[in-house]
C-alpha cells in the first residue's frame, strides 16, 4: 500500500510556521491533505522555544498490513526577494525514527508568485539556473547563501519570462517552497516513534509600548500580561530591546489522522524566567518550572491552530543578520 504523508515543520520569524503531521500528496500547488484511517498518531510532544524547537510523535499502524509511506516535512513558503522579512530557515535539522538518523533529500519549488499555484521550477532550471540559484538568487537572496551568478543572457531569459520585478533593479519574484523527503515503513500493530530537533531561523526587532495592546490582542493577553510586558519593557535602560516573536503551529492537520491526536503535550520554555508567553489555546497550562509552562490533552482534535506570542529581552535576539539558509541535500 504505497501513499504519500506529511511531517510538516515548525519554524520561527516575526511569523513562524509549522503544520503538524497529516497525510497528503504531493501536486500541483503544494501539499494537499486527506484523511487516514489506517495509521493513529497516538502521541505528540511539541517543545516550543524561540531558540529551539523539538517534536516526538508516535504512531501506530493500527491495519493488518504493514504500510510503507512517503513522509514531506516542508518549510514555509519564501519569496526570494530582498525583503527582511524572512532570515533564515531551520539549522541543525535532524529526522531520527525510533532513535536512528534517517537521511532525506530536499525538494525544491518556485511558484510565479506568493499567490499562485503555477509551478516554474522546471522552466527555471531550463534556463539554467541550479537548485542554489533557484532557493537563494545570486544578488537578492534573503539568506547569506554565496552562489554562482547569473549569466547576462540567463537574466535576459527570466526578465523575457517576467520572473523578475523591478525593485530599482531586476530581482526575482518567485516564491520558494522547500521539503525534505523519506521513505518511512510503518509495521502493522507497530508504535514507530519519530523525533525532530532543530534551531529556528530568526527574525523580529523592538516592540513599541504604545502599540502593544493592538499587537497581543489576537493573542488573548489580559491585563496581568501587558502589566507584566510594561514592567518588562520599564527595564531596557540599557539598549537592550525588548523583542516579539511569534510562533505558528499548524495544528489542524493532527485531524487527518485515524483519531486526531490521542495524547498531545504542548510544553512552551523560556529562555529566561522573565521571558513572557501568551497563546489563544483550550485547557489550563500548568507552571512546571520557572522557565516551562505544560498543558496536555488527550482525544485532542483541534478546531484551531497554534500562535503563541513571545516578549523577552535580549541584546542579540531574532535579528534579520542572523541568518540561516535551508539545508539543501
Amino acid at each position: 500500500m504505497k501513499k504519500i504523508w506529511i511531517l510538516p515543520l515548525l519554524l520561527l520569524s516575526s511569523f513562524h510556521v509549522m503544520a503538524n503531521d497529516g497525510i497528503g500528496s504531493l501536486g500541483i500547488g503544494g501539499i494537499v491533505f486527506r484523511k487516514t484511517e489506517a495509521i493513529a498518531m497516538k502521541k505528540e510532544v511539541l517543545n516550543v522555544s524561540w531558540k529551539k524547537i523539538s517534536v516526538d510523535y508516535e504512531f501506530l499502524n493500527e491495519s493488518d498490513a504493514d504500510i510503507t509511506e512517503t513522509i514531506f516535512f516542508p518549510l514555509p513558503d519564501y519569496e526570494v526577494d530582498p525583503s527582511p522579512r524572512h532570515a533564515g530557515q531551520p539549522s541543525g535539522f535532524t529526522i531520527s525514527v525510533d532513535g536512528k538518523t534517517v537521511g532525506y533529500k530536499t525538494i525544491i519549488q518556485a511558484f510565479e508568485s506568493a499567490k499562485s499555484t503555477e509551478d516554474i521550477s522546471g522552466e527555471l532550471r531550463k534556463i539554467g539556473l541550479s537548485d542554489e540559484q533557484i532557493a537563494y538568487f545570486p544578488r537578492e537572496s534573503p539568506f547569506n547563501v554565496k552562489v554562482k551568478q547569473l549569466s547576462t543572457k540567463q537574466m535576459a531569459q527570466l526578465q523575457k519570462k517576467g520572473y523578475l520585478k523591478d525593485m530599482g533593479e531586476p530581482v526575482p519574484g518567485w516564491t520558494v517552497r522547500i521539503a525534505y523527503q523519506w521513505q518511512q515503513k510503518f509495521p502493522a500493530g507497530k508504535i514507530i516513534r519519530v523525533h525532530h530537533d532543530y534551531a529556528p531561523f530568526r527574525s523580529g526587532g523592538p516592540s513599541e509600548s504604545g502599540s502593544m495592546d493592538k499587537q497581543v490582542k489576537p493573542y488573548c493577553a489580559d491585563k496581568t500580561y501587558l502589566d507584566s510586558w510594561r514592567k518588562l519593557h520599564a527595564t531596557d535602560k540599557d539598549n537592550v530591546r525588548v523583542t516579539n516573536t511569534v510562533v505558528d503551529y499548524i495544528l489542524k492537520t493532527g485531524n487527518t489522522w485515524k483519531n486526531g491526536i490521542e495524547d498531545f503535550t504542548l510544553n512552551l520554555n523560556k529562555e529566561d524566567p522573565q521571558e513572557l508567553i501568551t497563546l489563544c489555546f483550550p485547557g489550563d497550562f500548568k507552571r512546571i518550572s520557572p522557565t516551562k509552562l505544560q498543558l496536555r490533552l488527550l482525544n485532542f482534535k483541534p478546531t484551531a491552530d497554534l500562535s503563541i506570542f513571545f516578549g523577552n529581552i535580549d541584546p542579540g535576539a531574532m535579528t534579520p543578520e542572523d541568518d540561516q539558509a535551508p539545508r539543501l541535500k
